[in-house]
Formats: structure tokens, sequence, C-alpha cells
């Protein structure tokens, strides 16, 4: 059995919902390695599954199949990001104040140990100095409290393919981003730490282990503990992070890199906005990957899985 991860690569309960009601009807979908383009194919059937972690900046078009995904007897959590920041960094994310209320709603309905919050980039800016995200992340932290019990946090890892999108945006809206000395990081996960505690969460730090300040856990987004709370039963996969500090468990994960629309200026998993709406656009609801590409190796393994 595995952990279905849907997915750190694109936010499929944003936007792709009813594929991935398909897939599971189907039984299982079919995924493009996205280094080596190798496709495989990826059991969605009850008895091969754990659970799924769902990843989302906006999980209200998706209620209606998580409730699907309940009644099939799937245990899942979902990792909910909810930044509250100005639209120049995230101009189509769901307004916080949406957000808020669909995390509520999951804990109201599936108990409080299914979200986790995520605070996650932390994006450092002339719109979004170390003052903006004590503030900003103490008015989400009360407006949260009872409904998660964890908040994993991380600063923004501005890579090439992202620093492009911070520039262009930057150029655009009159602002600039920077990356600042430890001490500063440390000093806000300080204040993080503090305001968690305050209103009844943990504080986890995602892949950046210089930053566990004490009191602060090891993010697992993965996390099979977790799914095992929530599921009633021993969820035993091996641990197995996704890159160097990593606490996630092995997983599989079902999404694409560009195709999520949101436009997050800082996004890891989009290099090019204008593709990402594109892919979305062509979608194909029925199809057996999220997003088919033209690869010879996928008759390949159609022929294959035939036999």
């Amino acid at each position: 059995m595995m952990i279905i991860s849907a997915s750190y690569r694109t936010d499929i309960p944003a936007f792709y919902g009813d594929w991935f009601i398909n897939r599971l009807d189907a039984g299982y979908c079919l995924v493009e390695n996205p280094y080596s383009s190798q496709p495989y194919r990826v059991s969605l059937k009850r008895e091969d599954v754990d659970g799924f972690v769902f990843w989302t900046k906006n999980v209200g078009p998706f209620l209606p199949q998580l409730a699907e995904v309940h009644r099939r007897g799937y245990p899942f959590i979902v990792l909910y990001s909810i930044n509250a920041y100005p639209r120049a960094l995230e101009h189509a994310v769901v307004e916080s104040r949406r957000a808020v209320e669909h995390l509520k709603q999951l804990a109201d309905t599936y108990g409080a140990r299914v979200p986790v919050w995520r605070y996650d980039p932390i994006v450092f800016s002339s719109i979004t100095p170390p003052d903006f995200h004590r503030q900003n992340f103490a008015r989400l932290a009360r407006a949260l409290e009872g409904a998660t019990d964890e908040v994993a946090v991380s600063f923004a890892n501005i890579y090439q393919k992202s620093r492009r999108n911070m520039d262009i945006a930057g150029r655009q809206f009159g602002f600039t981003w920077n990356d600042p000395a430890d001490d500063v990081k440390r000093a806000l996960m300080q204040d993080f730490l503090d305001i968690a505690r305050a209103h009844g969460m943990q504080l986890s730090v995602c892949a950046q282990r210089q930053y566990l300040i004490p009191g602060a856990a090891d993010a697992r987004c993965v996390d099979a503990v977790r799914l095992s709370d929530v599921a009633g039963y021993d969820v035993t996969a091996r641990a197995k992070g996704h890159r160097d500090g990593c606490g996630c468990f092995a997983s599989r994960d079902i999404g694409a890199y560009d195709t999520c629309p949101h436009g997050c200026v800082y996004c890891y998993a989009v290099q090019n906005p204008a593709k990402a709406r594109q892919h979305y656009q062509q979608h194909d609801v029925t199809g057996e990957f999220l997003i088919e590409k033209h690869n010879p190796e996928t008759q390949r393994l159609r022929d294959t899985e035939r036999l």
C-alpha cells in the first residue's frame, strides 16, 4: 500500500477535482516522472491506498469530492496554505476569509486532525517585511484557533525559475524582494512559535532544519502518524524525504508541474505561468494523465498493462 500525494506539484483540489474522481472510478492514473519523463501507473484502488494527502490553496471547489472520498472509505489529510499575501504576490488565490471558513469546515466535518494550516512560503519583500508577517500570522492564527493543531512554515527558496517571475511581478507592481540574514529569520520563527502556542498549535518547520528553534517540530507534510490518527489504524510508511531536510514519509505524487493557474509569483512548481494556464485550459477531465504529453513511452506502458 502507498500514501498518495495530490499534489505538491499542482493544486488538484482547486482545479482538478473532477479528474481526480474520474481516476478514482477508474482505479488508477498515469503520471509522468518530471525529471526522466518516464510514465508510470499509480493504483488508486482502495486496497492499494493507505490514504491521501491533499495540498491546496483553495479547498472550496473540492468539498463535494472530499465527501465522496470519505464515503468510499479513504482516509485523508488536507494541507491548506493560507498566506493572505498582497495580490501582487498571489493575485488569483481565494481570499483568506473564505479559506479560513473552508478550513474550519474541514475540521467540523472530518475532525481537527484532518486539516493542517501551512503558512508557506514566507516571502520577504518591501510589501511583506518581517513585521507584516508577525501581524499577518497572528491574525490568521487567531482565526484558526481550535480548527487545526499544527501550522507548518518555511522560508521561500527563490529558485531560478521563480526568481524570474518575482522580478517581473516586482517591476509590474512596484515592489522589491530580498532574502534576509538568518538572525532575522530565527527571530521571526521564535515569534511564530510563541503565537502558534498561544492558539493551541504546534509550529513545524518544513525542510529547513537550520531554523528548528527549541519548541518547534520537524515538519512531516506527508505524515503517516497523522494519517494513522485519521484512519484509526496504523499506516506503516517508511520515512523518505523529497529533498534534504524533508521529514516526509514515502508517497506517490500524482500531479504535474506547470499546471496550476493560481499565478503565485513565488511558486516553485510553475516556471511559466502562461503555460500553466494553457495546460489547465487544455486539460482532459477524462484523461489518464493530469496532463498528457506526446511521449512514445506512454503507449508502451499501456501495452504492457494490457498484457
